[in-house]
């Protein structure tokens, strides 16, 4: 799909707040509320749209403590890979997780409430899964920058 410029507005609007009303985005795009509906379906239909979320406030969940884990497998084969990832995606304190090159294998970003609580999460969790070789991991110390937003 082709998106022209009435497309590309629609989506960093509602990348910036997804509850805005079809009156309010008819409002900011000069358009009829029946186009912005029918552009909004047509670009969840071609799934460039793929779903709506809430961003929630890390602090006042008590869930601060970000890490980041590097995993090394013990081999590369298939099973190793379609195994530790099944595992992986089953761990509620995994956020992200991403198949990398380099030294290590996979990235994992983990939230977690504090240090202990991640210590574990490490020990009862990561670590059980079968074929990991090695982790290293750090931790962040002030949020710089976090966007969802992808510039069109």
């Amino acid at each position: 799909m082709i998106l022209d410029e009435i497309d590309e507005q629609i989506l960093v609007l509602l990348q910036t707040d997804s509850k805005q009303t079809n009156k309010e985005l008819s409002n900011k795009l000069n358009l009829s509320v029946t186009a912005v509906y029918e552009r909004i379906k047509k670009l969840e239909r071609e799934g460039i749209i793929s779903r709506y979320v809430a961003l929630i406030e890390k602090k006042k969940i008590d869930k601060s403590f970000v890490a980041f884990c590097n995993i090394k497998l013990l081999q590369h084969s298939k099973d190793y890979v379609m195994q530790f990832e099944r595992d992986v995606t089953k761990l509620d304190e995994v956020l992200e997780c991403y198949h990398i090159s380099g030294d290590y294998d996979y990235l994992l970003k983990v939230i977690v409430s504090d240090m202990e609580a991640f210590r574990e999460f490490m020990v009862k969790k990561l670590t059980t899964i079968s074929h990991i070789g090695s982790t290293h991991s750090t931790f962040m110390i002030n949020e710089v920058k976090h966007t969802t937003v992808i510039t069109i």
